[in-house]
């Protein structure tokens, strides 16, 4: 039997005009008015703005979230159902509301505080790295004050995160193919986000988290888990933390996994996992059409 794995992109994933195929499903409609009456502004509208809001973490987050949610409750509502979960981010959230560790509601309530929390920081910097001799890189980050590996996304793709200074000391030290500055207000996955992520744990603690009823690889620790509290207890260290999707690819055979489905935006992640495990089978549904055309 064929075991299949569910993924979700994050920030830097979105695009202009996502999710606006799905008002037509009536369930959907009502999951957005819905988030709308949560977070105050329309996911459809922020969605289809010529004004670039898409791009700000504010409502980058929480439009992911909702439209990543809807996709997840269509797939299931045509009997499609995953054997273990993972988003990289932002989208790990999406994980564990398809793994039923959370309600829609709960889920958006988190992350409409953790974009706050985000949005709010400043002062940090990101760039990913893409084409780099990994050992140069790791032993210059650990030469460098106020820098860390944010996103450790495949051998040969990584982002760095910390103060401009240190950033930019590390850029000066180690040969890429290419450094690409990310749009973030703030360093992000690091130890900078310490103070809001303190912040973000006591909202955290006041949500209930349900045994997830498929396993969920997270973020800052790649090993398969469904007790409800120690998923809480690492999404609690997932602010500050770096984000492992290398590990979690490589993870994912490992499990029995031979099927990989990425519901979301664009293809982010089945391009990296196609990079470190060629035996897998990829697919994507970002939206109607690609689910219409699911087999």
């Amino acid at each position: 039997m064929t075991k299949t794995a569910w993924v979700f992109p994050g920030q830097g994933s979105q695009a202009v005009g996502m999710g606006v195929d799905l008002l037509d499903i009536p369930t959907a409609k009502e999951k957005f008015k819905q988030a709308e009456q949560i977070l105050g502004w329309s996911v459809p509208e922020i969605c289809q703005s010529q004004e670039d809001k898409l791009s700000s973490t504010l409502y980058t987050q929480p439009s992911l979230y909702v439209v990543e949610s809807i996709l997840v409750d269509v797939m299931r509502d045509r009997g499609y159902q995953p054997d273990l979960v993972a988003g990289h981010s932002l989208g790990e959230y999406v994980a564990l509301y398809a793994a039923g560790v959370f309600d829609f509601e709960a889920g958006l309530r988190l992350v409409k505080r953790r974009s706050e929390l985000m949005d709010a920081a400043a002062g940090g910097m990101m760039v990913a790295l893409i084409g780099f001799n990994r050992d140069q890189l790791e032993d210059q980050i650990q030469q460098t004050r106020d820098v860390v590996l944010a996103n450790d996304n495949s051998p040969a793709q990584v982002v760095i995160s910390g103060t401009p200074a240190a950033v930019e000391e590390v850029l000066g030290k180690v040969k890429a193919k290419r450094a690409v500055p990310l749009n973030v207000s703030g360093a992000f996955h690091s130890p900078f986000m310490a103070t809001p992520a303190a912040e973000f744990q006591d909202f955290l603690e006041s949500l209930p988290f349900a045994d997830a009823q498929v396993p969920v690889l997270s973020n800052v620790e790649p090993i398969p888990a469904v007790d409800g509290e120690v998923l809480k207890e690492r999404l609690k260290r997932q602010m500050t933390g770096s984000v492992r999707w290398r590990e979690i690819s490589m993870q994912l055979p490992l499990e029995g996994i031979s099927r990989v489905v990425e519901i979301g935006p664009g293809k982010v992640l089945t391009g990296l996992i196609k990079r470190m495990c060629s035996e897998l089978v990829l697919e994507n549904v970002s939206n109607i059409a690609e689910l219409e055309a699911f087999p």
